[in-house]
């Protein structure tokens, strides 16, 4: 393909996603990964010029914008090689006529990047949530040491204590080690909000929210196989990934729940008052992870962010009666906005007087509120809010 023609398809494919955004469909990824599968003409060469083509216009536009070719003359004006390649050849975008406007730039739609400043989050540190991620991993302790391990390639280590740091897009799936289940893809960020939960051998942990398992991995080696990990979620599809990971990573004290959306706590019924610990990693707008998905900032509303706090505030007070006397509430969120973090984790604290904040000491983050926040400019890892709370 052409540079040209490689804008064009870019253009087309920002065309989908912008689409499939607007209608909260498949995310940018899956769109390029099934084009790709469709048009085996274009080499590895190509894909990969697109695919940067793509994201980079994504990460340039701050509203939605009206079109990929919109999106496309707006990466144009920061990018003064591709201005040059609307040049009406074949296969490659149309000439650019006058009345043309490119897409707004910006960190976010103007309400969200509103909320993001009264959250302490604009400039440079607005600025850096679009940027690239790197590719973080977390040793696994049941198989295998950080400081013995050897990978293909050199790695660096992190602040978290198992994790690893390598080039975003390392393919570390086609490795042995990862199909040993001796390393697993951890964002650092992640991998701190588990070693706030300090699970502890024979322990009772709880992971009300677990997704497809990524925490509950971690937690299970903390507690190096010894005591229960009770892996609970709504999403029986997600859920459902947890239990082959977690035989290639040796976990065999995890088991699962699957919850009913609105009546979570029959599931978990027999576990009240019981747990040493539980964590509530809960669903939320996902702010902090855009370095990773750019486009999910296109796909918020005040709406829907209305209700991702009412279901943590749910959440957390399910959780909260799962704790035993003496044990401990981690409330999670991979956001950057405290309506989900500080503001949500007061509000909980102020309506159960049994539980009182924990200091949680990690070796990245600022204090926020009553518990601590990981942002991508200060600490180069997802955007975290992390807080502890023990029961009386």
């Amino acid at each position: 393909m052409t540079p040209a023609a490689r804008v064009q398809t870019a253009i087309e494919l920002l065309d989908k996603v912008i689409a499939s955004a607007r209608a909260k469909g498949a995310p940018a990824d899956r769109i390029l990964a099934d084009w790709f599968k469709s048009n085996r003409f274009a080499g590895s060469k190509d894909r990969r010029a697109i695919r940067d083509l793509v994201f980079a216009a994504i990460r340039a536009c701050g509203p939605v914008p009206e079109s990929g070719r919109a999106a496309m003359l707006r990466l144009a004006q920061v990018d003064g090689s591709i201005l040059p390649l609307f040049d009406g050849s074949n296969y490659g975008p149309k000439v650019i006529e006058e009345s043309e406007e490119a897409a707004a730039g910006g960190t976010a739609p103007d309400w969200l990047a509103k909320e993001l400043a009264v959250s302490g989050i604009e400039g440079v540190d607005a600025e850096a949530m679009l940027g690239r991620a790197p590719l973080d991993l977390r040793v696994n302790t049941l198989k295998a040491q950080r400081a013995t391990i050897q990978l293909p390639v050199a790695a660096e280590t992190t602040a978290a204590p198992n994790g690893l740091r390598l080039p975003s897009g390392t393919p570390v799936e086609q490795w042995e080690e990862f199909r040993e289940g001796k390393i697993e893809v951890q964002d650092t960020g992640s991998q701190l909000a588990c070693e706030a939960v300090a699970a502890q051998p024979g322990e009772t942990v709880i992971d009300v929210c677990a997704g497809g398992g990524g925490k509950t991995l971690a937690l299970s080696a903390a507690m190096d196989n010894l005591g229960r990990v009770i892996a609970s979620d709504t999403d029986r599809s997600r859920l459902s990934r947890l239990m082959p990971r977690a035989e290639r990573a040796g976990a065999t004290n995890i088991e699962t729940r699957l919850l009913d959306p609105g009546k979570e706590l029959d599931a978990l019924a027999d576990l009240e008052g019981k747990a040493d610990a539980v964590l509530v990693d809960a669903p939320c707008s996902g702010t902090g992870t855009w370095r990773r998905n750019p486009e999910a900032r296109w796909r918020l509303d005040e709406k829907e962010l209305a209700r991702l706090v009412d279901i943590q505030a749910r959440l957390l007070d399910i959780a909260a009666r799962l704790v035993r006397p003496g044990g401990r509430l981690v409330y999670v969120t991979c956001s950057l906005l405290d309506a989900e973090g500080a503001g949500q984790f007061d509000a909980f604290l102020s309506r159960s007087p049994d539980f009182a904040p924990h200091a949680t000491s990690l070796p990245l983050g600022a204090p926020r509120g009553q518990g601590i926040r990981l942002t991508p400019k200060a600490d180069d890892t997802d955007g975290f809010f992390i807080a502890c709370a023990g029961r009386a």
